[in-house]
């Protein structure tokens, strides 16, 4: 959810960026990528896209000129935005919540406490969800009641907890981890990245019935954020290059494509619909 710690937002514009949608394709376990469109042009933070379930839109953090972030809904058949959040607070991380009632998000309070709250879909009735753990930074619903979390710290830590029991206090399961959380297709798991300054970050994946984690793959040097498709690949993306790794078959990251031809850089943020037809692209658009 941050690039550095939230408390420091206000004081710090967040970078401009833009949400790419492109189709995506798998055959023989290979994926292809369509051309990346430019979902949300214009100036400004717009980041952190996560399909809803129907595959027929987004969520998505937008900071404008007052520097407030709210949640916001591409619409992908009308091509529309629509702002969900209008609250004196600020709000990054949408997820859609498990039972598809709402969503989840990272909430900045007025005193810059940082906790996970949840909203009903039309962006009303806030709630918190878990009043204990703070500074969350991002988080992942890995069941209907599992969330595992980062949470800033020094390091930042990887916690796992029960949303069944607001005010409990998460367990703390590794530590110096990336922002990159995920839930797994069709296994009890989230995968996360450990940080290790010698041998350079890890995809690893943590089983939340067994606690236990395994380390899967290196990560592609200069890429900070997985995401996968329901086929159980798993994408990445470094400067402009986007990859792909396949936990079936093991081995190296392959090249997907390269996205600089679309006018795309530094791409970084990724999310793939439940039905893995389309790919959403964060990335920073070429200057003219």
């Amino acid at each position: 959810m941050l690039w550095t710690l939230l408390l420091t937002l206000q004081a710090n514009a967040p970078p401009a960026t833009d949400i790419y949608v492109a189709d995506l394709r798998l055959a023989g376990r290979k994926i292809s990528v369509g051309t990346p469109v430019n979902a949300t042009a214009r100036a400004g933070y717009d980041n952190q896209p996560f399909f809803l379930p129907s595959g027929h839109a987004f969520l998505y953090t937008s900071v404008h000129e007052d520097g407030q972030a709210d949640i916001y809904r591409y619409d992908l058949d009308r091509k529309t935005s629509s702002r969900i959040t209008t609250t004196r607070e600020s709000e990054y991380s949408p997820t859609p919540l498990p039972e598809g009632a709402g969503f989840s998000v990272v909430r900045v309070e007025a005193d810059s406490t940082q906790r996970l709250w949840a909203f009903d879909a039309d962006g009303t009735h806030p709630r918190l969800v878990l009043d204990s753990i703070k500074p969350v930074g991002y988080h992942a619903w890995a069941d209907d009641h599992t969330l595992v979390l980062f949470v800033l710290g020094t390091p930042s830590t990887l916690q796992i907890a029960d949303a069944r029991s607001p005010g409990a206090h998460g367990a703390v399961l590794a530590r110096d981890i990336g922002r990159s959380l995920q839930r797994v297709p069709g296994r009890p798991a989230v995968s996360f990245i450990q940080r290790d300054s010698s041998a350079g970050p890890s995809l690893q994946e943590l089983d939340i019935r067994t606690r236990r984690i395994t380390t899967l793959v290196q990560l592609p040097a200069g890429a900070d954020f997985v995401a996968w498709t329901r086929d159980g690949i798993a994408l990445a993306a470094s400067g402009t290059t986007l990859y792909q790794w396949d936990q079936q078959r093991g081995g190296d990251w392959e090249t997907v494509a390269d996205l600089a031809p679309a006018g795309l850089t530094n791409v970084t943020r990724l999310a793939i619909s439940r039905k893995g037809d389309r790919i959403a692209i964060v990335a920073v658009p070429k200057s003219p």
